[in-house]
């Protein structure tokens, strides 16, 4: 049976929750997207835009207020929030580690990452370091098997890693300086390493 301390709602929670003017305007135009009477198909967009305004995490109060604006019971909202991985319900810190450990990852070496990435950010998986500034996670498959092993830290994917290309990305972001997303190796996108071998004539 798990700890009740690891239950989200156990942590401090604000008061209340409400969207900034940018935010309302996209609100306007995320539900606009969905028929009459289906606004509830807006619930994982509004809750994304609640959790990016609310430091990376999503208190329940914004489940409330996302409720509130789509007409859901509150419930409904609270079960998407805790169903899907991409909502943190505690705090993070400043650098969201996600790493890939689903088998296609792993056979390329996901192990060593996440053996690198816990000894560079001084954290596990589910945890917040110290010093607050790395949450690392574990994640399922991020769709990116073929530029495998991969991590996503924030909005961006960095793909085909190394223990040491891992290690010199998290130091570069730690001291806030910016890494190209993507493969860390000489490979463009995901074509094979090296360069095109097929259809490259002219009239490819």
């Amino acid at each position: 049976m798990s700890d009740r301390t690891d239950n989200p709602m156990n942590i401090e929670q604000p008061a209340s929750f409400a969207f900034n003017a940018e935010n309302v305007a996209r609100i306007k135009d995320v539900i606009a997207k969905y028929p009459e009477g289906k606004q509830a198909s807006a619930c994982m967009p509004l809750l994304d835009l609640a959790q990016r305004q609310h430091d990376g995490w999503l208190p329940h109060a914004a489940m409330v207020h996302v409720a509130e604006l789509l007409g859901m019971p509150e419930i409904r909202v609270y079960e998407v929030a805790t169903f899907y991985t991409m909502y943190n319900l505690k705090p993070i810190g400043k650098i969201h580690v996600q790493v890939c450990t689903s088998l296609p990852c792993w056979l390329r070496g996901s192990d060593e990452i996440v053996s690198k990435c816990k000894s560079v950010t001084g954290t596990d998986f589910g945890k917040t370091s110290d010093d607050g500034v790395f949450t690392m996670t574990e994640t399922e498959c991020l769709g990116a098997c073929v530029n495998a092993p991969m991590v996503q830290i924030g909005d961006d994917f960095y793909e085909d890693l190394t223990p040491e290309a891992v290690e010199r990305i998290l130091m570069a972001l730690k001291n806030g300086e910016q890494v190209e997303p993507g493969p860390q190796n000489s490979r463009h996108s995901s074509e094979p390493e090296g360069g095109l071998t097929s259809l490259t004539g002219e009239g490819a």
